[in-house]
């Protein structure tokens, strides 16, 4: 099994509390977290350090998520990336499964490797994060 500790995530989101509760949560749970609040700043943190996991919120300013998603999925040295998708912006009566399903059908770029919801389950997300990444 992968140790925790050595595993990086990149926490994009431009709501400052949600990017605190998921620091917070991960590194409890003994990963290390670098964060950004919109996309174009978390292409820049991307050049610094690779991540082992993205949690990606899909409504910001500046770079969008779907964006950010769609750049990443394009450049080789990030494309491998895993990637989970965290947001409230679901659509299709506010119902997730129907949301990751129109994700999933979009030909310009793959599926993201996981989907939440917001309001976020706790237990939900980190079980997810270890699926991906350990």
């Amino acid at each position: 099994m992968s140790d925790a500790s050595q595993k990086l995530i990149l926490v994009v989101d431009d709501e400052p509390d949600i990017v605190t509760y998921l620091t917070v949560l991960l590194k409890d749970k003994g990963y290390k977290t670098v964060s950004a609040g919109n996309g174009s700043e978390a292409a820049e943190k991307l050049k610094m350090e690779k991540p082992d996991l993205i949690t990606l919120d899909m409504s910001m300013p500046e770079m969008s998520g779907v964006r950010f998603y769609k750049e990443i999925r394009e450049n080789d040295d990030y494309k491998d990336i895993p990637v989970l998708v965290i947001t409230a912006v679901t659509g299709f009566g506010n119902n997730p499964d129907d949301f990751q399903k129109f994700l999933a059908t979009r030909k310009q770029f793959p599926p993201p490797n996981g989907f939440i919801a917001k309001p976020l389950d706790q237990e939900l997300l980190l079980a997810k994060v270890k699926e991906l990444i350990g």
